[in-house]
């Protein structure tokens, strides 16, 4: 077993101690532009495009211990604010809709839906991604 100095050890742990602070509160887009959010928390994509999921309105997605024809999917309603536009809009997972000068997609639902346990809203997790339209 290699031998860790006191000052690697140190280091190591102020590492995991950034880490956890940065999942505290408000989340903010990482460097693959993916943004984390709960219920009611607010997340900010490409500096100026803030998303709030705020209800779950289906979450029709096969359960982990089945075998489904069709995958499902979750709908959303959340509000969505690019600068000082805001407006409450409907997200369906993996169907990208406009938002400002790009494109915003719900590209992942935590945790897998179960036929053992139903989530309770406080226990979702949704993942945003943000992409900007070069062409215009």
């Amino acid at each position: 077993m290699p031998c860790v100095s006191g000052g690697m050890l140190k280091i190591r742990t102020m590492m995991l101690a950034l880490a956890a602070l940065g999942t505290a509160g408000t989340a903010s887009a990482s460097h693959d532009r993916t943004a984390h959010a709960r219920l009611g928390q607010p997340v900010y994509l490409n500096g100026n495009v803030r998303v709030t999921p705020l209800r779950v309105l289906e979450d029709s997605r096969c359960p982990m211990e089945a075998r489904c024809v069709w995958a499902g999917q979750v709908r959303l309603l959340a509000r969505v604010a690019v600068g000082r536009n805001q407006t409450v809009r409907q997200i369906t997972s993996n169907t990208p809709i406009v938002a400002g000068n790009g494109m915003l997609e719900l590209v992942s639902v935590m945790p897998p839906k179960s036929t053992r346990h139903q989530i309770r809203p406080r226990e979702y997790r949704f993942s945003f991604t943000y992409n900007r339209d070069n062409r215009r």
